[in-house]
C-alpha cells in the first residue's frame, strides 16, 4: 500500500508522485485509486488493489542511483541481430518495470544509435526509455532534469568511446580494420606538366 506523497514509478511511464487517493465509480465499480503526478503535468489513475500487481514500486534509493550509473557506463550486452527479437526482449526489459533493465536498454540502443543509426521504432523506444529513466533519476537524486540528462549522456558518451576506441585500438593492432588504404601509392611524376 502506498500512500499520498510517496514517489512511485509506473512501468512504461515513468517515475510520479502519488498526488491523492480517491474512490472513482467506473464502469459502475467503485473503488479506489492512486492518482500520480507525472512528468509532463500529466495524471494516472491506477487502481489502489491491483498496483503492485502491475508492477508499481518506490522508486530507488540513492544507492542505487550509482548502480544505475554504472550500468551506463559498461559496454553494451550482446543483444540479438535480429531486429523483431532485440525489439521484443527490450520491450520486455521495460515492461519489467527494473530500472536497470530499462539502464540497459538505454545504454545498448544509444551505442547502437551511435554505431549504425536506428529504425524509427527503436528511435521511439530509446526515447521512452530514457524517458522513464531519467524521471526516476530526477526524484531519487532531488535534481532538475536538464541535470541528469547531461549525467546520462555524459556516460554514456563516456562509456562507448571507452569501449569503441578501445575495440578500434586492438583491431588496428591486428590489422583487422580493412576500410583504410594499407599501401602507399607513390607519385612519380610522370603525368606531370612541368
Amino acid at each position: 500500500m502506498f500512500n499520498v506523497g510517496d514517489q512511485i514509478v509506473y512501468p512504461m511511464h515513468g517515475a510520479g508522485t502519488i498526488h491523492a487517493i480517491e474512490k472513482k465509480n467506473i464502469l459502475n465499480e467503485e473503488q479506489d485509486y492512486y492518482i500520480i503526478s507525472m512528468p509532463g503535468e500529466v495524471k494516472v489513475m491506477v487502481p489502489t488493489q491491483k498496483a503492485e500487481e502491475i508492477g508499481v514500486r518506490n522508486i530507488i534509493d540513492k544507492n542505487d542511483v550509482s548502480k544505475v550509473l554504472n550500468i551506463l557506463e559498461e559496454d553494451e550486452t550482446e543483444m540479438s541481430d535480429n531486429w523483431n527479437k532485440r525489439y521484443r526482449d527490450n520491450m520486455d526489459k521495460m515492461k519489467s518495470g527494473d530500472i536497470f533493465e530499462v539502464a540497459d536498454v538505454v545504454r545498448n540502443l544509444s551505442f547502437k544509435q551511435k554505431e549504425k543509426g536506428l529504425s524509427t521504432g527503436e528511435k521511439k523506444m530509446l526515447n521512452n526509455a530514457k524517458q522513464i529513466l531519467i524521471s526516476e533519476l530526477v526524484l531519487a537524486e532531488h535534481v532538475s532534469q536538464p541535470e541528469i540528462e547531461k549525467i546520462v549522456e555524459d556516460k554514456i558518451n563516456l562509456s562507448f568511446e571507452e569501449n569503441r576506441l578501445h575495440e578500434g585500438t586492438i583491431a588496428d593492432a591486428a590489422g583487422l580494420n580493412n576500410n583504410i588504404v594499407s599501401k602507399f601509392i607513390p607519385f612519380d611524376g610522370a603525368d606531370s606538366e612541368e
